[in-house]
């Protein structure tokens, strides 16, 4: 069976039960596209949104979850020039986010880059999606700039920890939520200050932000309005702050819906090799055991850090 493949499909929407372990044909690859055999996949938030029919994203059924990925291109579509047969990839596989959770899999040409030398398979494919996501709030929507201070509310969270580490390359003074046990990770990315995740007792603090970088939503980010200054920005990867309240404080504000790109990619790709950005891998499981990598999303206890499948 040299043209199929081991991959996880979902045909209703629902829990973890619906993920099944299947033998489906290899892709092949479209113009514009490679295929990559998958050294490691990235498990997400966004993979259970859309395993339980929450996407924003049209997703018709039957599907394969799964967007991060690194391993290696074994075709080439139509006009591909900047990768070959033998090329080490890391990136995202396609604008709707799927098809990432198998043996191989089809990604778009503009959401890959070639993975950095020195770095793992299963390190790149911890990256794109949280890490890029981390850096389109700072730098695309916040453009922060040196000597501005930044809050970071979920410091210790994949998508969090690498706003921490890229708010500090950028120079900003930066505070973080976390809790006593995450603190020194925390400080160790790059947070002169630690905040609790309970958030109070910062009345004396009110209007003492540039930017805000939500990756927790609910009564955090509420807690956090009062802490930016008038003429600052809150932008959230998980809900989309109160506009009109914020418009008040004269706050620029959005939520961030992620575009991997090739050349944040390769931002990043640099930033590896360099020594500055520092993956932090959490469980590492078996393609099979997709299940389980979603019931870890939902509260199952696990390590801290990125969750990967293993094909």
């Amino acid at each position: 069976m040299a043209d199929s493949m081991h991959a996880i499909q979902i045909d209703q929407y629902g829990g973890p039960e619906v993920l099944q372990l299947r033998r489906l044909p290899r892709p092949e690859p479209a113009e514009g596209e490679v295929v990559v055999k998958v050294a490691a996949a990235g498990v997400g938030p966004w993979d259970a949104w859309i395993r339980a029919g929450k996407s924003v994203l049209p997703q018709p059924l039957p599907l394969t979850p799964g967007s991060d990925i690194a391993g290696v291109v074994v075709q080439a579509g139509a006009g591909v020039h900047a990768f070959r047969p033998g090329d080490a990839v890391f990136g995202v596989t396609n604008r709707r986010f799927t098809d990432g959770y198998a043996e191989y899999a089809r990604a778009q040409l503009d959401m890959i880059a070639a993975k950095p030398d020195g770095v793992s398979f299963q390190e790149a494919a911890s990256m794109p999606v949280i890490a890029v996501t981390a850096w389109q709030m700072l730098h695309d929507f916040a453009a922060v700039r040196a000597g501005q201070r930044v809050l970071v509310l979920g410091g210790a969270g994949n998508v969090g920890s690498h706003a921490v580490r890229l708010a500090s390359l950028a120079g900003a003074h930066v505070a973080a939520t976390a809790s006593a046990a995450q603190a020194g990770f925390v400080a160790a990315l790059g947070a002169g200050e630690i905040i609790d995740r309970g958030m109070s007792g910062l009345e004396s603090r009110h209007g003492s932000f540039d930017v805000i970088v939500d990756t927790v939503g609910g009564k955090p980010l509420e807690h956090a309005y009062p802490l930016v200054r008038k003429g600052g920005v809150v932008v959230s990867a998980v809900e989309k702050p109160d506009a009109a309240r914020l418009a008040a404080q004269d706050v620029r504000s959005d939520f961030l819906l992620v575009a991997v790109r090739t050349g944040i990619l390769e931002k990043l790709a640099a930033l590896m090799v360099q020594g500055h950005l520092r993956p932090h891998l959490g469980d590492i499981l078996p393609l099979r055991e997709a299940r389980l990598a979603h019931e870890m999303l939902e509260g199952l206890e696990h390590k801290p850090g990125k969750i990967l499948l293993i094909p």
